[in-house]
């Protein structure tokens, strides 16, 4: 009963829902699709993968694809799928990572050569560079057992002993023709009207992010129709939209109230500091602010502060401060 109940909660986010099984389903990466077709031609010589790029374009669900593929029937008994942003430390990969990776791959028939079990590691560059560095020697520990498959949006933060471990494939962004063709085609499947203008609008607000455009026009069509006026209460509804008004409540000097709506998205909704550097970026621009080059160093400085360690909380903080006193200036 609790299997049928999550199948049924499954099909009710369309991200799910429409989510390709096979990889040559995958939207809009043709090249990386075509080498990863020919590197699991001969699984046992597949080295272990980094698959980089921005939100929403295609990593996580090529990965999963993939270990689909390779390993048939079993593939969930023989894949292990964790968020590094859960768990961020060195405990998380001595217990779950090497555990996993020490274990041989049982074979259920004759037929069956591949040997190895797989490791998503999804959004990687939010762990800790001690846990980077353990992961390093469980990598090299556990080819015979294991193939990794580690996943983030910025490569920078991904040590270069793991660089140089990995075949390293970039995913870009999705065009503009493209999305805007998929959300028409999820519209005719769900059988509900939908307006141009609005589903190009979904495009310029989510920046060739698929899985986000997809969540928003879902949204959208709880309001009967994908209309303009529907989008934009849609939008209204997202985490980027709260960081818009963080950022314009900032700007114009009111530290107390944007200090508060940042602790209500990151303690309440969850937003990680570094989604909220990353809209906050966008947000400076789309708001067309005077003088954006000191908003750009401000971010990048907050940007390397956290990335070092430092306070999460009182660095955002400390970043609104900043901001209210640029733009009081």
């Amino acid at each position: 009963m609790r299997q049928a109940e999550t199948k049924n909660l499954s099909d009710l986010m369309w991200v799910e829902k429409y989510r390709p099984i096979k990889i040559d389903d995958i939207v809009n990466q043709k090249e990386i699709v075509e080498s990863l077709k020919n590197l699991m031609k001969e699984p046992a010589e597949m080295p272990h993968l980094l698959f980089t790029g921005p939100a929403g374009v295609g990593k996580t669900t090529t990965a999963l694809c993939m270990s689909r593929q390779l390993l048939g029937e079993d593939w969930k008994r023989d894949t292990l799928e964790l968020n590094a942003s859960d768990e961020r430390g060195i405990k998380m990969v001595r217990e779950r990572v090497k555990k996993f990776a020490s274990v041989f791959k049982i074979r259920t028939n004759e037929k069956d050569i591949r040997k190895f079990r797989i490791i998503i590691l999804d959004e990687a560059d939010e762990m800790t560079s001690e846990a980077q560095t353990a992961l390093r020697r469980i990598i090299e520990d556990s080819s015979e057992t294991t193939r990794f498959v580690i996943i983030c949006n910025y490569l920078s933060q991904i040590i270069e002993p793991i660089q140089s471990r990995c075949a390293i494939f970039r995913f870009k962004r999705i065009e503009k023709e493209i999305i805007e063709n998929y959300l028409k085609s999820l519209c005719k499947k769900e059988e509900i009207k939908y307006d141009d203008k609005a589903i190009s609008q979904i495009f310029e607000s989510t920046n060739g992010d698929l899985r986000h455009s997809i969540n928003v026009l879902q949204t959208a069509s709880v309001m009967g129709s994908i209309t303009h006026s529907n989008v934009l209460a849609s939008l209204g509804l997202s985490g980027k939209s709260t960081v818009n008004e963080i950022i314009k409540l900032a700007v114009s000097g009111k530290f107390n109230d944007a200090r508060i709506k940042l602790l209500e998205l990151t303690a309440v909704y969850g937003m990680s500091e570094f989604d909220f550097l990353k809209y906050a970026y966008e947000s400076v621009y789309s708001l067309k602010l005077p003088h954006p080059e000191e908003f750009a160093a401000l971010i990048a400085e907050y940007d390397y502060r956290l990335t070092h360690g430092s306070h999460p909380d009182i660095q955002l903080t400390a970043f609104l401060a900043q901001l209210s006193r640029i733009g009081t200036k």
